[in-house]
């Protein structure tokens, strides 16, 4: 017979998982990463910014750097020229951020294929209905 943990309700878990799960969903969404991998060698500007991050539009490119400098992950700095010069840089916060970045896209290059062959024979013994499609 199986012990259940009663202590463990979905209202205690959900107390102590949604400030990390929230903080994680920012940092870890699609345009953040490669906002924070652009800007991870210094200060960058917006148009580097769109420019250099593959399908990102104006408006995503805007909210996501609001979200990050709110978050305090950069920083905006506004230069007093005309026409203004606008940059954004990584906060130190943002740049231990960055080293996980490099820790877990090392893991998944180093993993991918176990990770490959995992899927395969997953769907070979439980999903061989899919292989004859």
């Amino acid at each position: 017979m199986s012990q259940r943990n009663t202590g463990v309700t979905s209202q205690v878990v959900n107390a102590h998982a949604c400030p990390v799960r929230e903080v994680l969903d920012r940092v870890a969404g699609k345009w953040s990463v490669q906002i924070l991998v652009a800007a991870a060698h210094g200060p960058i500007r917006f148009t580097e910014l769109e420019r250099g991050i593959e399908g990102i539009s104006r408006r995503m490119l805007t909210l996501t750097l609001r979200n990050l400098e709110r978050d305090g992950l950069v920083t905006r700095i506004v230069h007093p020229t005309v026409p203004p010069k606008v940059e954004y840089e990584l906060t130190p916060v943002a740049r231990e951020l960055h080293e996980s970045l490099l820790q877990l896209t090392d893991w998944a290059e180093r993993n991918r294929l176990y990770i490959a062959e995992a899927r395969a024979s997953y769907d070979t013994e439980r999903r061989p209905d899919l292989l004859d499609a």
